[in-house]
């Protein structure tokens, strides 16, 4: 019992050591150990890209990546949990979590209790600590879409359409913060994960086209969403205004190079590049390990991608197979857009690289974005390979 004691306290004070992963399945642990790499390597480069600002504004170079390492700790603990949990129980739990979520949501509307920054209102004071609910609520999305999807063809119109409800009230709620890319990319979580649970194709279209109408009335009612494509569309013709960003961005990524700069020798951090730490890290990364580290980091979302499709495959529960689906989707399916917006593939969204950008909200809810994956593939059974029901109706989840 003492080494029982010994063994959890190592885990608790210790996240990243876990014995138990040994009787895992091999694609459980690949995950695992792919999240790390990814995390490591997003901590290195956070550490790099934020300490001029650090230092410029607190005189501690390194405080922005001890703040991360804090939330580091609470997310690994959480992962830990997580990966112990039944299905049901997280699914559960989610449920009631995912109502708090969609409250706080609306309290950042409030102009007393939402924290504005960059003329948008995302945040809630927690403390010291700012807190962004849009983040918190994309793990409880994975979940409350699978448990919809994976039971669609049992359940009542009612009750489709009360959760359908709710999925665009929180939506909604992201909107009017406003932003427009998290909606979006929440919203084509959903809409995915409704698609490889085999949805009516008319249905699917419907819906499609609403959120395009919806993503278009945004457009024309918020004038710095239109900006932010018109600097997509030529950046150079606002050079020191709206496409300051993007050139900035290229440059950065430009300078790197084969090899890149090294490790802390960036000079578009060095206030030129915008939010170099958030939004636009992955500039500091390619411009410091050049277009080799570039290749290498696609290669690790590919790589995770690829893992995260296997076990869809292989998971023979609807509701686990539509869960490694929606936590694919939203953490490579995110940092691909944060990486084309960086090389100017895309325009400016603001959304996060996941496990790399300064932000506790979307750190914890990435670590538990993998938890959730690294969860469904522990219950891969090698021996029973099935193929994604795409176009077909799922059967009903067995007990």
């Amino acid at each position: 019992m003492a080494s029982n004691a010994r063994v959890k306290l190592i885990r608790y004070l210790l996240p990243v050591i876990d014995p138990a992963t040994q009787h895992w399945s091999r694609e459980s642990r690949l995950i695992r150990w792919l999240t790390l790499v990814w995390l490591s390597i997003g901590l290195i480069t956070l550490f790099s890209a934020s300490y001029p600002v650090a230092l410029a504004e607190t005189g501690i170079g390194w405080r922005f990546l001890a703040i991360q390492l804090l939330w580091v700790f609470l997310g690994l603990n959480l992962f830990n949990w997580i990966v112990r949990q039944p299905i049901t129980s997280l699914i559960r739990l989610s449920g009631i979590a995912f109502f708090v979520l969609i409250g706080l949501l609306f309290l950042t509307l409030i102009p007393a209790l939402g924290v504005t920054i960059n003329g948008a209102t995302r945040w809630l004071a927690l403390g010291p600590f700012l807190i962004q609910p849009s983040e918190l609520l994309k793990p409880l999305l994975v979940l409350q879409a699978a448990r919809l999807f994976g039971r669609w063809p049992q359940l009542s119109w009612s009750t489709r359409g009360w959760w359908i409800g709710l999925f665009a009230i929180a939506i909604a709620a992201i909107l009017l913060q406003p932003n427009l890319s998290t909606a979006a990319i929440c919203g084509l979580s959903v809409w995915l994960v409704a698609l490889a649970a085999g949805l009516p194709y008319r249905l699917l279209l419907g819906t499609a086209m609403t959120g395009l109408t919806t993503a278009l009335v945004s457009l024309s009612a918020n004038a710095y969403q239109r900006e932010r494509i018109t600097a997509f569309l030529n950046p150079w013709a606002d050079p020191m205004g709206n496409g300051y960003q993007l050139i900035q961005s290229l440059l950065a990524i430009g300078s790197g190079g084969w090899l890149g700069s090294g490790l802390g020798l960036s000079e578009q951090k060095l206030d030129f590049l915008p939010i170099q730490y958030t939004d636009f890290i992955f500039s500091v990364y390619a411009e410091e390990f050049g277009f080799i580290g570039g290749l290498f980091l696609l290669t690790l979302l590919m790589s995770y991608a690829t893992l995260a499709t296997l076990v869809a495959m292989r998971i023979q529960h609807p509701i686990h197979r539509l869960i490694a689906i929606g936590a694919m989707v939203l953490l490579v399916g995110q940092s691909l857009l944060n990486i084309g917006v960086a090389v100017g593939a895309l325009p400016t969204t603001g959304l996060p690289l996941p496990l790399f950008s300064y932000g506790g909200s979307s750190m914890i809810a990435s670590l538990a974005i993998a938890a959730l994956l690294t969860r469904v593939a522990r219950e891969v059974n090698t021996d029973n390979v099935v193929s994604l029901p795409l176009g077909q109706p799922l059967s009903k989840p067995q007990a």
